[in-house]
């Protein structure tokens, strides 16, 4: 037996039965409360400027208690307070392996259960790479790739036994297509896209979902001051990006807020490009 459906936009339509009426199931409306971060505490590394702080922006907004986490007490100061209620900070050294315990432990004494992990501290460097010395490669790795791990690790252990929670990872175009003088950031962040799938196989089960973005060409102080010394790169990364535009700090905030909350509790292990293309640009 078909039926006609008038819908809310005036428009109608005939179909047979439905498949919720076959079913017995009631429509509901969608609950957009699940986009909401409230009630919940959040970690971001790298969190006083940049991309960083704009992740802690739109998580704040969104109902978040958030902790930025840095080396430089002043800028984290002024960063906390530009963020206003339900922002905090500590002042540590990701690169710090034997800290990275104790930072989990303080965010949890005093904040409370630890629901989402922003792992967006990171450094990079360009040079090419037949000048690039095992110092130089190292010491990306180790911020980019065994801080991350090690932090990543320190917060699942509690995650885990609570069988809820949120970790994200901050990856880059340079982990999908070759960009020169960077091979050292760009190994980092390839690693940290397989990190995410191996996590994922096997926190997920644990109710703990794991989950990158990959930002393309962004707007900050630090990359306008990069593309300013180097313009044929910045022509370049335009006319592989669709949009035709660069993005903006708060698209990887808004990104971000949607894989940490309920309204991606489907979503686990998977890299989003936030990119306006670019990754699929040519």
């Amino acid at each position: 037996m078909s039926t006609t459906v008038l819908s809310s936009n005036g428009h109608t339509s005939t179909s047979g039965q439905s498949e919720s009426a076959a079913s017995g199931a009631v429509a509901t409306q969608p609950d957009l409360s699940v986009f909401s971060l409230a009630g919940r505490v959040a970690l971001i590394t790298g969190g006083g400027t940049g991309i960083g702080l704009e992740i802690a922006r739109c998580m704040v907004h969104a109902g978040a208690t958030v902790i930025i986490t840095g080396r430089r007490e002043s800028v984290l100061q002024d960063s906390a307070a530009d963020l206003g209620v339900g922002a905090q900070y500590i002042v540590n050294d990701i690169c710090d392996l034997s800290a990275i315990d104790a930072l989990v432990e303080q965010v949890e004494a005093t904040y409370g259960p630890l629901d989402i992990l922003v792992n967006n501290a990171g450094i990079n460097m360009k040079k090419p790479a037949l000048e690039v010395t095992d110092e130089d490669f190292s010491r990306i790795i180790h911020t980019n790739l065994n801080a991350v791990f090690a932090l990543t690790r320190a917060a699942a252990k509690r995650m885990v036994a609570r069988r809820s929670g949120t970790i994200l990872m901050i990856s880059s175009m340079a982990a999908y297509y070759g960009i020169d003088r960077v091979v050292a950031y760009a190994a980092s962040k390839s690693a940290v896209e397989g990190m995410v799938k191996v996590l994922a196989s096997e926190f997920s089960v644990h109710g703990v979902r794991v989950n990158a973005i990959a930002p393309g060409f962004i707007e900050t102080e630090m990359s306008r001051t990069a593309m300013n010394s180097d313009p044929d790169r910045r022509d370049r990364a335009m006319r592989r990006t669709p949009m035709g535009k660069f993005g903006r700090p708060e698209d990887i905030g808004y990104a971000a807020v949607f894989l940490a909350s309920e309204a991606a509790r489907y979503i686990t292990g998977v890299s989003l490009p936030v990119d306006g293309g670019n990754s699929i640009g040519f």
